[in-house]
């Protein structure tokens, strides 16, 4: 239990000190973007190979298929699944665990630093 003594001014000031350190301490995930359709048995795949990696990013999904994606269907429709990055093109065909893990620590590095 954290004990503190002093007046309530003094109390106030520390929980909002304490308060801003943890929520400093927060990090965001990146993003993985998957481009994908339906069916697409190796995206399937991918997001299995994936799994064990979840907690380090946040899987976006995006249809290719859907009229609002049609510039990602005429770039990438042959190469599902295709892997993007916080934005930026990571892979395509298959999950390259080395290089996802590569560019996870390299932004795990950059977020830690600040």
């Amino acid at each position: 239990m954290l004990w503190f003594q002093g007046n309530s001014m003094q109390l106030a000031k520390y929980s909002f000190l304490l308060l801003r350190n943890l929520s400093a301490s927060k990090t965001v995930l990146p993003v993985l973007t998957l481009f994908t359709k339906d069916p697409c048995p190796l995206c399937d795949e991918a997001k299995e190979i994936l799994e064990p990696y979840k907690n380090r990013f946040i899987l976006q999904e995006v249809d290719i298929t859907l009229p609002e994606n049609s510039a990602w269907y005429e770039r990438y429709k042959f190469d599902i699944p295709v892997f993007h990055l916080n934005g930026q093109f990571l892979m395509m065909h298959r999950v390259n665990i080395s290089k996802l893990e590569k560019q996870l620590q390299k932004l795990e590095q950059q977020d830690a630093r600040g």
